[in-house]
């Protein structure tokens, strides 16, 4: 038996908001949107490497304030690359863990916790 990748899906409430977030300021890119109809709620995913997120306005879909770990092999470049950014809302640091990895906790402009780690997967 196997498993596949895992896709969070996190929810937003701000299309602009959402976008000025993971897209300008982490480096996201938009992979695909989808609206039921004009007047609707989107649905989006964004990417940036190997990970993939979900992003919802709809109701139910998920709740806000969750939190996730991202893995990356160049922890101290990403946060470089954040601080060389003029996005208001954030000036990340790296936090040593005491069970040894390196940690960047970012949240989203809706209480989403993403927490980007050198930690090694087993």
């Amino acid at each position: 038996m196997s498993f596949g990748k895992t896709t969070p899906i996190l929810r937003i409430f701000d299309e602009a908001k959402a976008l000025a977030f993971y897209v300008d300021f982490l480096g996201f890119t938009v992979d695909w949107q989808h609206r039921f109809g004009d007047d609707f709620p989107l649905y989006l995913q964004v990417s940036r490497g190997d990970c993939v997120l979900h992003l919802s306005e709809h109701h139910g879909d998920c709740t806000p304030g969750s939190a996730l770990r991202i893995e990356t092999d160049e922890l101290e470049a990403f946060q470089q690359q954040l601080l060389d950014k003029p996005y208001r809302y954030a000036r990340p640091h790296i936090q040593a863990m005491p069970w040894g990895s390196q940690d960047m906790t970012i949240s989203d402009p809706f209480g989403n916790r993403l927490v980007f780690t050198n930690a090694i997967s087993v």
